[in-house]
């Protein structure tokens, strides 16, 4: 059986989503969600700090073309890897910026390969001091199995998310029995939440949760960067509350 979802052409190519902060959408990569293999998207943010130096989100694949537009940009500084799902080619980036540091979320140097250059400087934690505190917020969501650190770029007014939200546009989905999936798992846009079975692993925490997402709607986000699916560029407030509906967030 045939699971499809488009990647968000062009790749490995900068796109400005406001000030001072860009994605780059990568490959599909085969996701396995229960008895099936779906392929997902993904997707990077760089962020501009005051001082030129360029903080790297959930990073893609390290190619010619994007290294060239990245250098254009200033000195890669910080890569950053938000949950343990999202760390896999921080190695390349390493090895190309052997001067950057790297962060991780609690959890992920349980996954990462030390042979694939993978190596981590500092864990980011709830109220760890980092370089670009006053630029860049953050907070960490644990769980029982994967905890994800999510990120505020003041400037642009963007919230930052990997897996804890996922958003699918129905166009880019393709087959009768992915469109179920996805929608089963509770990601299909406009209503776009964490899956379903990432949920279960905050059983007994949400109240953690609740508390970590009204810090993150305490920083009154206008715009939402998400790993996998459509960002939010409008009603952002409005969109994080539904999504966090299954953690008790209630409407405003």
């Amino acid at each position: 059986m045939a699971w499809q979802i488009d990647a968000y052409e062009p790749l490995y190519e900068l796109k400005p989503f406001g000030p001072d902060i860009w994605l780059a959408d990568g490959p599909l990569i085969d996701f396995k969600a229960g008895i099936v293999t779906v392929p997902y998207p993904t997707r990077m943010t760089i962020v501009r700090l005051k001082d030129g130096k360029l903080w790297l989100h959930s990073p893609v694949p390290l190619t010619d073309k994007l290294k060239a537009q990245v250098d254009a940009l200033g000195e890669v500084a910080y890569l950053i890897a938000p949950n343990k799902i999202h760390y896999w080619w921080i190695g390349d980036w390493m090895a190309a910026y052997p001067g950057a540091q790297s962060f991780a979320a609690p959890r992920v140097e349980e996954r990462s390969w030390p042979e694939k250059g993978v190596r981590f400087d500092r864990e980011l934690t709830n109220g760890a001091d980092t370089p670009w505190a006053g630029e860049i917020a953050f907070c960490v969501v644990e769980g029982h199995v994967l905890s994800e650190a999510v990120f505020f770029h003041a400037a642009s007014r963007t919230l930052i998310v990997t897996d804890l939200i996922e958003n699918f546009e129905p166009e880019k989905v393709h087959g009768f029995w992915t469109h179920l999936l996805l929608r089963l798992t509770g990601i299909m846009a406009p209503n776009g939440a964490a899956p379903r079975d990432l949920r279960a692993t905050f059983f007994g925490r949400k109240a953690h949760v609740r508390a970590e997402v009204q810090k993150m709607l305490s920083w009154k986000p206008e715009k939402i960067i998400l790993a996998h699916g459509a960002c939010i560029e409008s009603g952002a407030l409005s969109f994080l509350r539904c999504s966090f509906r299954w953690a008790g967030i209630k409407s405003a």
